[in-house]
């Protein structure tokens, strides 16, 4: 386990959780399918799931991507997915996505499983910046790294492109570690 609170859990992913990520993603298909279109479509049945998942545990165990997932602590259930990814160990950098169901969306969940695994992105993975990138209409997102002290840095012109749509500008913060952490 990385970090507990507020009767909630984040843990790397493990075999076990395909089920789970896949009934998640069903549940969670409309808000997903703009921004995590990839993840919708590698999570659309059980055995799409349990493979995505194999090739995250993978990814874990090799630092290339990190996904965790946040749990209710008592119930299990999947509340959000977080990821670290668009990793670059030379600079030290990572990115990280992040995804809240609708039963669980405006407790501050998502805000705080940041700030926690920021803490580990630097003290155990030793990375220098995190980065989130967000489109200026996503405004939980926006608030999600402006909860954490992430600073605004640039519009990224074009940067990100949904299914079936024209590039959008998205906005890019960053966080650098600092010696709270």
């Amino acid at each position: 386990m990385i970090a507990r609170f507020k009767d909630f859990e984040i843990n790397p992913v493990h075999n076990g959780d395909a089920w789970k990520i896949c009934d998640f993603v069903i549940a969670n298909e409309t808000r997903l399918k703009r921004y995590f279109p990839k993840t919708l479509e590698q999570n659309l049945n059980p055995t799409l799931s349990r493979f995505y998942v194999e090739s995250k545990v993978k990814q874990f165990e090799n630092q290339e991507l990190f996904l965790f997932t946040l749990k209710h602590s008592e119930t299990r259930e999947l509340a959000g997915l977080i990821i670290l990814k668009e990793l670059n160990w030379e600079i030290k950098q990572g990115e990280f996505a992040y995804c809240i169901g609708y039963t669980f969306e405006g407790q501050g969940l998502t805000s705080e499983a940041i700030q926690h695994l920021s803490k580990y992105a630097f003290n155990e993975l030793g990375l220098e910046t995190i980065q989130i990138i967000t489109h200026k209409a996503n405004l939980q997102s926006v608030k999600v790294a402006l909860n954490n002290n992430f600073k605004w840095r640039k519009t990224l012109l074009n940067e990100f492109t949904p299914n079936g749509e024209a590039p959008l500008d998205m906005e890019l913060y960053e966080l650098r570690r600092t010696s709270k952490y």
